[in-house]
């Protein structure tokens, strides 16, 4: 099963969202797959710098993975930025949500276990 990682950015008191649209479309956390030879960190990292064009610093983990398919398995992590602001390259939008605004039910099946491990840390 390939791992896919997304990545929970938080500033201050709020995380981003990245908005994918289409049918399928809603918010999730940027991030994508872990190629070869590479740690979920590292394709957290490169991940980010080529969705958003910023330098993280990756933390713990938001929890157990969650499976998206029999495919790909989601695994979640804090980050913080260390340099540069959110450029919207590959998504419809992008938010910066407080505690209150996180809905999980606008969030994609797979990121709403890790909505709710964010709300309580927020």
């Amino acid at each position: 099963m390939q791992i896919v990682v997304g990545v929970a950015v938080v500033r201050a008191d709020r995380v981003l969202g990245a908005y994918r649209p289409g049918p399928e479309g809603g918010w999730e956390f940027p991030g994508g797959k872990v190629e070869p030879g590479e740690s979920e960190a590292e394709a957290a990292i490169r991940e980010l710098r080529e969705e958003l064009d910023l330098e993280v610093e990756i933390g713990a983990s938001l929890g157990p993975g969650v499976d998206i398919s029999d495919k790909y398995r989601l695994h979640v992590y804090l980050a913080s930025i260390v340099t540069g602001e959110p450029v919207r390259r590959e998504h419809a939008e992008l938010r910066w949500f407080a505690a209150a605004e996180l809905v999980e039910a606008d969030w994609l099946v797979p990121d709403r276990p890790f909505v709710r491990a964010l709300r309580n840390l927020l």
